[in-house]
């Protein structure tokens, strides 16, 4: 495994399966070949979201950096916007959807990387 410098700019954004009009960019994960990370910027257009999955033994943060929206977590919506911080335990089922009038833009860090499981 090699170290990596690079800017984001020159990693396309992707929409991955269960998401509506919601983006991401996968800055750090197998592909550049990390073991133990999967680190993104996500972008949420407004009305986008992710259906309601589970990840069985990833961790994973959310930290939010422009926007509004609702994070669903077992069930129970929490508002978030600038500045918040989401912890997501494994098999904790949840979901993030934008409620506000501009891209809900945040970071996602997660480990160990994870598929989506529904």
């Amino acid at each position: 495994m090699e170290a990596k410098v690079f800017k984001a700019e020159t990693v396309d954004w992707i929409e991955t399966p269960g998401h509506y009009s919601a983006f991401s960019k996968m800055l750090v994960n197998e592909s550049v070949g990390s073991k133990h990370f999967d680190f993104r910027v996500s972008s949420y257009q407004p009305k986008g979201s992710c259906e309601p999955h589970v990840h069985q033994t990833a961790e994973s943060i959310y930290y939010v950096l422009k926007g509004e929206g609702i994070v669903e977590l077992e069930g129970v919506r929490h508002l978030v916007g600038p500045g918040m911080v989401v912890f997501i335990p494994p098999k904790v089922k949840h979901a993030i959807k934008n409620t506000g009038f501009e891209d809900l833009i945040f970071i996602v860090a997660a480990s160990p990387p994870e598929r989506t499981e529904k």
